[in-house]
């Protein structure tokens, strides 16, 4: 289904006669209830809290209630304006524009949660205001029973382990506090540990305490219990480590049956601890395992392979450099392009006019010297960058 075009949220006027309580607040909640339609049809879907949308709600309407507060008051006749204020600052004009923005036009769970709590923002507003002013305690606690007081949790809003004024001794958070889910278990902080939090955990050693506080610190890195920070302060080793004389001593497991590593893996110690690495058949061998000309050791998962040395290929069996076949050496007409045979036709025709033009003269020296100097020219442009090759093609046959 695609996105809801949604009317515009009227603005509430400044001042309404009596009938506004079934109009505007009914517009004003109309927004909500088109938006929850749209919404996921379970709130907790996305994680949503109850207890932590019933709060945000809260909050946002005593923002709004700050926001308004002096609304409406310009500095003018001041005892009119004292009295205008007055009668604005409890009226449903004020209440409707609160409610317009308490909820972001996103937020699905709080438009959700205020169209279910309308009959209760409405009675809070108009009759238990005075009576209650916590609007947070009298929603989401006593009302929509969606949250508990701080130091409790679960349906009956139940104590805590530690206590309400103090749960988990401070040191630690209770599993639902505030909210009506949650074990009331203690989660302790780390170095903390009991049931209450008000003992040190392991690794950790007692470094002050008075009747409502507790600070542990960390031992010494080997020690699992003891009585203060030095290496020589332990009461039991972590594991890895054995005690002696109240310091932890490494363990060399490579040196015992504790052990276990594969036949193709040697053990190496770690303080509190081993490891188990593959062996290198390529360095421990006494001798080159890879013989062959240009081939190298690589060293593989539990055994190793001879490959071609960077820069050449196998071929045919053996490692040869890896570079392309030497091409053909080309003749002397191999590259001449049309243009140059245009050329070379020219040349041939020239040539053969001025052998006919040096018959017609009967030898006559003149034109055998134009013949002569026609030939050398046309020689010469054609060998002018073409000179080397010439040469090559002659030596070579071509």
């Amino acid at each position: 289904m695609g996105p809801l075009a949604l009317p515009p949220l009227p603005r509430s006027p400044r001042r309404g006669g009596p009938g506004l309580r079934g109009g505007l607040l009914g517009a004003a909640l109309l927004w909500g209830v088109l938006l929850a339609a749209h919404a996921d049809p379970d709130p907790h879907r996305d994680g949503a809290e109850p207890c932590r949308a019933c709060r945000g709600l809260a909050d946002s309407f005593i923002r709004g209630l700050e926001r308004t507060e002096h609304e409406g008051f310009g500095g003018g006749n001041t005892a009119w304006e004292e009295e205008k204020l007055s009668k604005y600052q409890h009226s449903e004009t004020r209440l409707l524009e609160v409610l317009e923005g308490v909820c972001s036009p996103s937020d699905f769970a709080c438009h959700q949660l205020l169209e279910r709590s309308e009959e209760h923002v409405e009675q809070w507003w108009f009759h238990e205001r005075q009576q209650h002013p916590d609007f947070f305690q009298w929603l989401c606690v006593d009302r929509l029973m969606l949250c508990c007081p701080p130091g409790t949790y679960g349906p009956d809003c139940r104590s805590c382990a530690g206590g309400p004024r103090q749960p988990c001794s401070g040191n630690g958070r209770c599993d639902g506090d505030g909210t009506r889910r949650g074990t009331g278990l203690c989660v302790c902080s780390p170095g903390y540990g009991g049931p209450f939090c008000a003992e040190c955990g392991d690794g950790y050693y007692e470094a002050s305490r008075n009747k409502s506080h507790l600070v542990c610190a960390e031992c010494y890195q080997a020690c699992g219990r003891c009585t203060g920070p030095e290496d020589s302060s332990c009461l039991r080793c972590k594991r890895g480590w054995v005690l002696h004389e109240h310091r932890c001593i490494d363990i060399d497991e490579c040196g015992t049956e504790m052990a276990h590593c594969r036949a193709n893996q040697y053990c190496v110690n770690t303080e509190g601890s081993y490891e188990c690495r593959d062996v290198d058949e390529c360095a421990s061998a006494e001798e080159p395992v890879c013989t062959g000309v240009q081939e190298v050791c690589e060293n593989t998962e539990g055994s190793y392979r001879c490959v071609c040395a960077q820069g050449h290929i196998r071929r045919d069996g053996q490692c040869v450099e890896d570079k392309p076949p030497d091409a053909p050496e080309k003749g002397f007409f191999d590259d001449v392009t049309d243009d140059e045979v245009v050329v070379l036709q020219q040349m041939f025709f020239g040539v053969m006019i001025c052998a006919l033009a040096t018959l017609a003269a009967k030898g006559d020296m003149v034109f055998t010297a134009i013949f002569i100097g026609a030939v050398a020219a046309m020689a010469g442009y054609w060998l002018s960058d073409r000179s080397d090759r010439v040469l090559d093609g002659f030596m070579k046959g071509r």
